[in-house]
């Protein structure tokens, strides 16, 4: 019989394939730039910066990223735009120390996409591909649906870490239903 911890602790694990992602499989399982296949995709394609702040990363993203849990680290949110419509809300974790030497500037990229920065450098590693199906429950989903006029019953996310030497940056993609509407 499972403890109530140990459920907790269950339900908040990343799964290693996304089982049951209908037609979002083929997106989550993209393994170059995510970025490059929307830029691609859509004719008209933006970045909508939504926050670039210092806060305290969520537990499981702090122990992703070897840092102490009161620590903060700059949290980046934005839309990725397709045609005039958010089809991927992208949630990214810079811890400070990450945010020197060749990613000094990773901190004011505004509308730029992240992805583009990080898939322009050979030297960059990422690490495997995680999955998650988002309930209404949990802060991403939260962020996610903000700016959306309806709110799917859940949503499908993927995340990894990139390295460079010592540095590194949690990526997480929370994919919106729009993204299956064209």
């Amino acid at each position: 019989m499972k403890t109530q911890h140990q459920h907790v602790k269950h339900r908040s694990r990343w799964l290693n394939k996304p089982f049951a992602s209908g037609s979002f499989s083929a997106w989550l399982i993209e393994t170059g730039s995510l970025t490059a296949r929307l830029q691609y995709r859509y004719k008209h394609f933006s970045v909508k910066p939504l926050a670039v702040k210092y806060a305290k990363p969520l537990q499981d993203e702090a122990v992703l990223l070897h840092q102490a849990s009161h620590k903060t680290a700059l949290i980046r949110e934005v839309l990725l735009i397709g045609n005039h419509q958010p089809v991927v809300f992208a949630h990214s974790v810079l811890p400070r120390a990450s945010l020197r030497g060749a990613w000094n500037g990773l901190g004011r990229l505004g509308n730029k996409p992240l992805g583009a920065t990080l898939f322009a450098n050979p030297r960059v590693k990422r690490t495997p591909l995680s999955y998650k199906k988002l309930f209404p429950n949990h802060a991403l989903y939260r962020s996610a649906v903000f700016h959306l006029a309806q709110k799917p019953a859940y949503l499908w996310a993927r995340r990894s870490v990139f390295h460079l030497n010592c540095a590194n940056i949690l990526v997480t993609e929370v994919f919106l239903p729009q993204l299956l509407d064209q």
